[in-house]
């Protein structure tokens, strides 16, 4: 039975937290946890070959793709390597929960259009400092997610037999 005194969202809310409990860092909140991010949401339409950042930007958001597919790349002296494809249901722009970080890839847009929501910095900081547990999930997300990324990359390492490939590393 719901506690009639226990907060009520309206079908747009709910959508959204379905939306978030599929992202790796939101996987772990609960819905009222959930809640803290809406009003700091941007919705931002994007078109093919538009950069969302450059590699070694100040890392100022966290971007969840709501359409759309965006291509994570770096850069190899004068080239752009893919290292991963990010679509619906997804988040990049992830170091944007450090303090002080810089972006480690360039994001781009390479279907005809993406809707992304974009969370920025500050808002972030600000939900974790006035609470902690929120800030203690999310980081924890963050943790796994790089030592995902570590497994990976070492895994990659190991079965390139000395011809490395990024991109290996996130298939």
């Amino acid at each position: 039975m719901r506690n009639p005194f226990s907060k009520t969202y309206t079908e747009a809310e709910e959508n959204m937290f379905h939306f978030l409990g599929q992202i790796k860092f939101f996987e772990n909140l609960k819905e009222k946890e959930m809640a803290r991010f809406i009003p700091a949401m941007h919705h931002r339409k994007y078109v093919k070959d538009e950069v969302v950042f450059f590699s070694k930007d100040p890392s100022q958001a966290l971007y969840l793709v709501k359409s759309g597919e965006i291509s994570l790349t770096i850069d190899i002296k004068d080239n752009f390597e893919t290292i991963l494809e990010i679509k619906r249901g997804e988040a990049f722009g992830e170091n944007s929960l450090i303090e002080n970080a810089k972006r480690t890839y360039t994001a781009l847009i390479v279907s005809d259009e993406a809707e992304l929501i974009v969370i920025p910095h500050f808002a972030m900081q600000e939900i974790f400092d006035s609470n902690p547990k929120i800030k203690a999930k999310m980081m924890t997300s963050l943790a796994e997610y790089y030592n995902q990324n570590n497994q990976r990359l070492f895994r990659s390492y190991r079965e390139s037999f000395g011809f490395f490939s990024l991109r290996q590393m996130f298939e």
